[in-house]
């Protein structure tokens, strides 16, 4: 056996070695997928046979009783509300300070491009008691002073704090983008006449639309997802999808109710597993073109 051939083993035993594990990721995926989507449409009795069954038929009442019985239709219209808000707030801001910090050389410039590569290595879990306290201060401040308080039980103010939590990564992935765009796009279009402010709206934002495109999709999956600081800074009723399942596993578990449960699940899994598979080629690119070339 020459090198040649040798090479070629070693290249086919890896290639092989690399389609095994993507299979197996694929499935260890796909199968708990699937299992829950079988499950939502069982009826309670068949859960105490072989779990791996099929169906009978389709028992839509399990949806019902979750959206209904179970609240958790509230609780998607509270999570839609939340990561609409914080993503439109996230993007008010971000898109100018990335593109000011990503173009332009000021006084500070420097030290504001350090702090928000700084917050990429914080995690956000660990600062949500810190978060929660600053707010019930501030409620109590509130009360005493006009008699009224809003910065807890807030769907608007959860909003605002997913809105800055992301503010490092989304600013860091746009302004990657930015500055690989070339500076004559702008020159010509000073020639002409534009502003600043008309400048990055007519002409730096449409090109940067990847980039845009994938915070949205990015800090959507997060904002619809999270939990925790959810779970803090919402106390009362106004509860997000999230939350709102978990509670749903908690009494469902000791009622023993589990296609009611398993519905819950789909609920909040639909929305983004859908969303995913609809613009994952997209969300790939805005990836590469805003993040690798920085």
């Amino acid at each position: 056996m020459n090198k040649n051939e040798h090479s070629n083993i070693k290249e086919k035993l890896f290639k092989l070695f690399v389609y095994a594990a993507l299979v197996l990721l694929a499935i260890s995926i796909v199968v708990p997928v699937a299992w829950v989507f079988m499950a939502s449409i069982k009826e309670n009795s068949e859960f105490y046979g072989n779990p791996w069954s099929l169906p009978k038929g389709i028992y839509m009442q399990n949806f019902i009783d979750a959206f209904e019985t179970a609240k958790m239709g509230s609780y998607m219209g509270n999570s839609v509300i939340v990561t609409a808000f914080a993503i439109l707030l996230l993007l008010v801001v971000a898109l100018p300070a990335s593109y000011v910090l990503a173009r332009y050389k000021f006084f500070g410039s420097k030290f504001f491009n350090n702090m928000f590569m700084g917050g990429l290595f914080i995690n956000v879990n660990y600062i949500v008691v810190p978060i929660f306290l600053m707010l019930l201060d501030g409620d109590k401040f509130l009360n005493q002073n006009f008699g009224f308080a809003f910065l807890l039980n807030n769907k608007f103010i959860l909003a605002l704090v997913y809105a800055s939590t992301a503010l490092p990564f989304t600013i860091y992935l746009l302004s990657s983008f930015f500055i690989t765009i070339p500076k004559d796009y702008e020159e010509a279009a000073y020639v002409d006449g534009s502003g600043y402010f008309r400048t990055m709206i007519s002409i730096m934002m449409p090109m940067a639309r990847p980039s845009i495109i994938t915070v949205i999709l990015f800090n959507f999956l997060a904002f619809w997802n999270e939990y925790i600081i959810s779970l803090t800074l919402l106390t009362k009723e106004a509860k997000t999808l999230s939350v709102g399942l978990m509670q749903l596993m908690q009494a469902q578990q000791a009622a023993a109710n589990y296609g009611q449960l398993y519905a819950g699940l789909v609920l909040v899994m639909l929305p983004t597993l859908i969303l995913y598979i609809l613009v994952q080629k997209r969300l790939t690119e805005g990836m590469s073109l805003g993040g690798l070339k920085g």
